[in-house]
Order: structure tokens, then C-alpha cells, then sequence
């Protein structure tokens, strides 16, 4: 079975760093596109930044130039680093991946880990 399992979130100030991760486990045969979501109450899900096999990367306009997302294909693992975080960037946050797995095929998400970021 594929599972998606993030890690990194928690509570910081204004002007602080996180980093997320986000290891897939399973029996699989590749990861294509790799991203990085979050959703506040109320609010639908947003898409804060994508990466494909290859390195490309996208972000959404409010995370540029604070955020970084990369991955390492070796370790089946994507990362979200956040620097010069603010109060607005409070969400969980859900890592997700198109698998190619034994008995796997499509996208799947997270559990989404909290990050809380205090003015």
C-alpha cells in the first residue's frame, strides 16, 4: 500500500522557517509531479507549489521567492521549504503525488500536518 506521510509542520513567529516533508512509501515504480497544497478554514484547497520528476517547479504568486520546494528522487521525498513565513501562510498543509506503483495508479495526498504562524 502507498502512503503519502508528512512531517516538519508546528507553530513558529512571524519571520521564521519551516521545512516540510513528504516521503512516499510502497511498492513504487515511479513519482511523476510532486506538490504541495494548503487549506484554511473556509477556504478551498490551494495549491502553494509543484515540482516534476525532472525539477520544474511552479509556485503560487503569494509563496514566491519565500518558498522553495524540491525533491530527491532516490529517497521518494518531497520538501517545502518556508522562509519569511506570515500569519497568512497559517494552514494545513497536504503534500501529493501522481504514483506508478504494484497496484497503484493515480494521485494521491497526505494526511496534512498543521503549520501555525504567530504575528
Amino acid at each position: 500500500q502507498v502512503q503519502l506521510v508528512e512531517s516538519g509542520g508546528g507553530l513558529v513567529q512571524a519571520g521564521g522557517s519551516l521545512r516540510l516533508s513528504c516521503a512516499v512509501s510502497g511498492r513504487i515504480v515511479s513519482l511523476n509531479t510532486m506538490g504541495w497544497y494548503r487549506r484554511t478554514p473556509g477556504k478551498q484547497r490551494e495549491l502553494v507549489a509543484v515540482i516534476t520528476r525532472g525539477g520544474s517547479t511552479n509556485y503560487v504568486d503569494s509563496v514566491k521567492g519565500r518558498f522553495t520546494i524540491s525533491r530527491d528522487n532516490a529517497k521518494n521525498t518531497v520538501y517545502l521549504e518556508m522562509n519569511s513565513l506570515k500569519p497568512e501562510d497559517t494552514a494545513v498543509y497536504y503534500c501529493n503525488a501522481d504514483v506508478i506503483a504494484l497496484g497503484t495508479l493515480g494521485t494521491l495526498w497526505g494526511q496534512g500536518t498543521q503549520v501555525t504562524v504567530s504575528s
